[in-house]
């Protein structure tokens, strides 16, 4: 495979040193040119035609922000952000998330080197850049279509809704809850974030979506209406039944990697909620909630899953579709329609 083509852009000569030095390090990499600014990157953009970018949010003549919407309206091409505002819990790293950045880390600190992982994050986004532009197009029709208007409930839709989501996820739960009814079924969501991302991104999607949408609580009810996101860090989020089925969060070992991890909260809708339920698995790199929406399918819930060409990585849902746990594979703009047909 050819090595990833990548153009660095940042206004720090020496930050931009530190970035190819950490890029050219790797043999899959080849850094092919550097932009000080977004006006001098538009241009390298079209000469270079790079795989991947990496941008600074706080630059002259546009900052970071503006410049990705540019990139992901005009020129659709894997970014990652690198920037002292994109540390875990920045509101700008939700936002560049939301707007199709393929990942967001920091720029090194004082006893840390997050650089490190920046040679695995640039190749991993290389190998997702094939859909990006499907992925794109299709958002914009979704927009332009006007077809993500909220839906009606159905009467013989199901009780519970899960869904799992990783790489992608941030930017695909805005597009498929802005549809969800306000009265939706309640709904449950494992997304691999960071602790300190999933307060502000649950905050961010309540100001957005019909339904009410909330950082899941140890012991609270479910409820109509209601979407709950499962906090990053040290615990599963599952169901507890009993009178009234509540939400546990549970310290535990990782799962295919993750805590909270999908395939525990998919495992757990199927023992309690059977065929009453509908599980979902949305883009993500690797094959957590593969085997829960199967062991859902197997009780008798509706499983759907994320199709190639409209997923940033299609890791999670090609594996749930090869082994049988997806009932169908759909483009992103028919995920919701299809919960609530």
């Amino acid at each position: 495979m050819s090595p990833a083509r990548v153009l660095v852009v940042d206004d720090s000569l020496t930050m931009r040193a530190l970035i190819r030095h950490a890029l050219n390090s790797d043999p899959g990499i080849e850094v092919v040119g550097e932009a000080s600014d977004p006006f001098e990157a538009r241009k390298k953009m079209k000469s270079l035609d790079p795989d991947v970018v990496t941008l600074d949010v706080e630059m002259p003549n546009m900052n970071g922000i503006e410049f990705l919407q540019k990139i992901m309206t005009l020129r659709p091409t894997p970014v990652i952000m690198v920037s002292n505002l994109t540390a875990p819990g920045a509101a700008v790293t939700l936002e560049a998330l939301e707007l199709g950045a393929f990942d967001c880390i920091a720029k090194p600190g004082a006893g840390s080197n997050t650089f490190d992982i920046l040679p695995d994050l640039v190749k991993e986004a290389n190998h997702a850049k094939a859909g990006l532009v499907k992925r794109r197009m299709a958002a914009v029709e979704h927009r332009v279509n006007g077809t993500a208007q909220t839906l009606a409930r159905s009467q013989s839709g199901p009780d519970l809704i899960g869904i799992g989501s990783s790489t992608g996820g941030v930017e695909a739960l805005m597009q498929v809850l802005a549809e969800f009814p306000a009265d939706c079924p309640p709904t449950l969501i494992v997304q691999h974030l960071p602790a300190a991302f999933t307060a502000s991104f649950a905050a961010r999607l309540n100001r957005t979506c019909p339904a009410h949408v909330s950082e899941a609580k140890d012991g609270e009810a479910i409820r109509q209406g209601h979407v709950y996101l499962a906090p990053g860090g040290s615990r599963h989020m599952m169901l507890r039944k009993g009178t009234q089925p509540t939400i546990a969060l549970v310290a535990d070992e990782p799962v295919c990697g993750h805590r909270p991890s999908v395939d525990v909260l998919f495992a757990s809708i199927a023992k309690h909620f059977k065929d009453r339920s509908t599980g979902v698995i949305l883009t993500g790199m690797g094959r957590d909630g593969a085997q829960g929406l199967l062991q859902m399918r197997k009780a008798g819930s509706r499983t759907l899953a994320q199709d190639e060409e409209t997923s940033l990585v299609y890791g999670m849902p090609r594996v749930a579709h090869e082994i049988g746990a997806a009932q169908k594979r759909l483009p992103l703009s028919r995920v919701a329609r299809e919960i609530f047909v």
